[in-house]
């Protein structure tokens, strides 16, 4: 009888905890959400696919559920479902960023729409950032911790990369050291430019410091390395922003390379914490997600 009492008071408990648990938690917003573990290799994920009328919820990090404190990049058809298409001297802010910038290793992968020529914000040639990390003044020249971006036209388009270091691994707040990655001169690529979706993969492998470009699911030959530099190692706390579709400074108004913002599309930004593989990459691309 005893026993049989306790069994009944157990399922009430679960079934009023379950209840409660429905009522407490409130709906996060229509957006998508990609198949990863907790603590998974998958960092950051904005799809630009909600479908909802709030432009914070249609480009929440589905990782954390993190929304950008502003969005003001119009909405348009993407390579899979919605994107967003930049605006002239703004950029998609989100107040923090979460755990990627402690991997050891990294991926970035987009997908991207830009008609002829980069511009910058005041219409001469210039580059079109994907994404920058801002630092904290006076932490780097470029006030940056990292960015990545395109330049050029579908004739010849450059791909470039900068991610800042301590120059000391064991002290965070030590002198800055940049390393750069970028195809460019003779290793500009034809064709990213003709407004047509295309994929960039950015793959940083710490077991060899090699730097590799994916376009359109193809591995480029240019490898790039970043000497024995090993586990990636980024100033995390030196982030004060991250930003999609801008690069780090504040010069909006200007011609300032490092203030220029993306007038194409972006769609599917993802950021791993793991050096992904030429097949991760390819299945990417093949499923235009």
């Amino acid at each position: 009888m005893k026993k049989t009492l306790y069994s009944l008071l157990a399922l009430v408990l679960i079934v009023a905890v379950a209840s409660c648990d429905k009522k407490d938690k409130p709906a996060l917003g229509d957006y998508p959400t990609d198949s990863n573990p907790p603590d998974g290799p998958l960092k950051f994920y904005a799809a630009f696919d909600g479908t909802t009328s709030n432009a914070l919820k249609n480009a929440v990090d589905s990782i954390k559920a993190n929304f950008p404190s502003d969005n003001p990049f119009t909405a348009g058809a993407g390579i899979s479902g919605s994107c967003v298409t930049g605006v002239n001297q703004k950029f998609i802010k989100y107040p923090s960023f979460n755990t990627w910038t402690a991997s050891s290793s990294m991926t970035v992968s987009v997908w991207f729409k830009q008609d002829g020529q980069t511009k910058n914000n005041t219409g001469g040639n210039g580059p079109q950032y994907i994404f920058s990390l801002k630092a904290a003044g006076g932490y780097h020249w470029s006030n940056a911790v990292g960015f990545f971006f395109i330049e050029g036209n579908n004739t010849a388009c450059a791909v470039k990369s900068m991610f800042v270091s301590p120059s000391d691994p064991a002290n965070p707040n030590s002198s800055p050291s940049d390393a750069w990655f970028t195809w460019e001169g003779g290793q500009t690529i034809a064709g990213l430019c003709d407004n047509q979706w295309h994929h960039l993969a950015l793959v940083y492998d710490e077991t060899n410091s090699s730097v590799k470009l994916y376009v359109d699911g193809v591995q480029n030959p240019n490898v790039k390395n970043w000497g024995s530099h090993g586990a990636l190692r980024l100033a995390t706390s030196k982030i004060t922003e991250y930003r999609v579709g801008a690069g780090p400074s504040t010069g909006y108004t200007t011609d300032d390379w490092l203030a220029c913002s993306f007038k194409g599309s972006l769609d599917q930004l993802r950021m791993y914490g793991v050096a992904l593989s030429a097949s991760d990459i390819q299945a990417l691309y093949d499923a235009h997600k």
